[in-house]
């Protein structure tokens, strides 16, 4: 995956890594609308469970650094995003540049017939922990895909329920 847009400064965080992760739903609204809703970033916390959203640095769009604060208890895992390009309503890209959580992602929004979009989230993550890591990823991706099918899967609830954007 090429990143185009400011990737300057973020190193091997714009190179995809070996933890791939693919998630599609189909939505019954147009993309434009499905669009404006995933780029709601602190919106996300509303379907992505256990997480606080929020900008950063920007407005949003294309330079923007997002945050977003995974946790359970006292435990939590903090993963922050420079948004990249922003092709409105159909992909946006960002970098996972924090000290773990380090790759390109990308969202996809495709329009289908009747008003329905289908959007795909893919993410090629750098695995920590080095030799360990690429061993246990197959034990651990079923876990990750399952949970980014069931959060895009509220996502397009929301949507569809007007509650998003």
């Amino acid at each position: 995956m090429s990143a185009p847009g400011p990737v300057d400064g973020l190193g091997d965080a714009a190179v995809p890594g070996t933890g791939e992760v693919t998630a599609t739903v189909i939505v019954n609204a147009p993309a434009p609308r499905v669009f404006a809703a995933f780029t709601s970033w602190e919106r996300q916390s509303e379907w992505i469970p256990f997480t606080k959203v929020r900008i950063v640095e920007g407005d949003g769009g294309e330079g923007s650094l997002i945050e977003a604060i995974t946790g359970v208890g006292g435990a939590g895992l903090r993963d922050e995003m420079r948004v990249v390009r922003v092709d409105a309503p159909y992909e946006v890209r960002v970098v996972h540049c924090g000290n773990i959580l380090r790759g390109p992602g990308a969202m996809r929004c495709t329009a289908m017939a009747g008003d329905r979009t289908q959007v795909v989230m893919h993410e090629w993550f750098h695995l920590p922990g080095g030799a360990a890591a690429k061993l246990a990823w197959p034990v651990i991706w079923p876990g990750s895909k399952l949970s980014l099918k069931g959060a895009l899967k509220k996502f397009g609830r929301l949507v569809e329920q007007g509650r998003l954007p």
